[in-house]
């Protein structure tokens, strides 16, 4: 199916998704907040600016909703309009976050992905324990975390 709308009304819509401060990424800062943990908003000098950034403990945090970053849950699914263009823009969504992911290991930040599955739905774990085991990461020394819906915490995700 086309799109009905020209490229540039598309892109003025698609401007309007909010990225930053939405619902989960505030409801997760004001707790870890709550529990003594200072952090930096999207910092710009680091890869994928980072929606919370834990100098102190040399950590970031990525707030993904399962959709928008194609997490393999049953949140995650395409619409059945336009598949081809879902299907790119989901994929580029992936590949950006790997290439990130990566470079900021390289640089020697961990990061703990937090999956909106996680949070929301029919699998979610709740705030309270998507909370205790963001706060357990971040005084651990694992490099790399996902927090995801059911299954609650996986250590040692693979690098892509």
């Amino acid at each position: 199916m086309t799109d009905t709308v020209s490229p540039e009304k598309r892109s003025q819509v698609m401007a309007l998704v909010g990225s930053k401060n939405t619902k989960p990424e505030l409801l997760i800062r004001k707790r870890l907040h709550a529990l003594g943990f200072r952090y930096r908003l999207h910092v710009k000098d680091l890869p994928g600016k980072p929606d919370l950034v834990f100098p102190r403990y040399k950590s970031v945090i990525q707030i993904n909703g399962c959709f928008w970053h194609g997490h393999s849950c049953p949140r995650c699914r395409m619409p059945s309009s336009n598949t081809e263009y879902w299907n790119r823009k989901v994929a580029r969504n992936m590949e950006r976050d790997a290439a990130n992911r990566r470079l900021l290991l390289d640089e020697g930040w961990r990061v703990l992905t937090i999956w909106e599955c996680a949070l929301t739905g029919k699998w979610k774990l709740g705030l309270s324990e998507v909370i205790a085991l963001a706060s357990k990461w971040l005084l651990s020394k694992e490099s790399i975390c996902e927090i995801k819906g059911e299954i609650g915490m996986v250590q040692n995700v693979a690098r892509d």
